[in-house]
């Protein structure tokens, strides 16, 4: 498969963000069941989050972009800072109750430390 075919946007999100995204389309479940998001809460473990993680990043070679509340990427800090693949590209972003903080995202560190900032 090449980046052409990478045509969805994953999600790995708390209900909130989930249902704004899915609500505005992004929402895929392919032939086998398989959706191209999930929503974390309170009950949700550290392993099924990096599960789902490197499977959205590894296995699945449909997906883009993957899109990550910044909180929960903090639970999973080790395994995200490692990720350097261009695609899927990842991205951290808010959450109704936990605001972007740039000096927490890695993608942007990197992006500063290429430029020397």
């Amino acid at each position: 498969m090449s980046a052409a075919d990478r045509t969805l946007i994953a999600l790995i999100a708390d209900e909130d963000s989930t249902t704004g995204l899915l609500l505005a389309g992004i929402g895929n479940v392919d032939e086998k069941g398989e959706k191209n998001f999930m929503i974390v809460d309170g009950k949700t473990s550290v392993s099924d989050i990096e599960q789902t993680f490197n499977h959205f990043t590894s296995e699945r070679k449909d997906i883009a972009i993957l899109l990550i509340n910044q909180h929960i990427a903090e639970k999973i800090r080790p395994i995200v800072d490692r990720y350097t693949q261009a695609f899927p590209a990842l991205l951290e972003i808010p959450a109704k109750d936990h605001p972007y903080d740039p000096a927490k995202d890695s993608v942007l560190k990197r992006v500063q430390k290429l430029f020397g900032e």
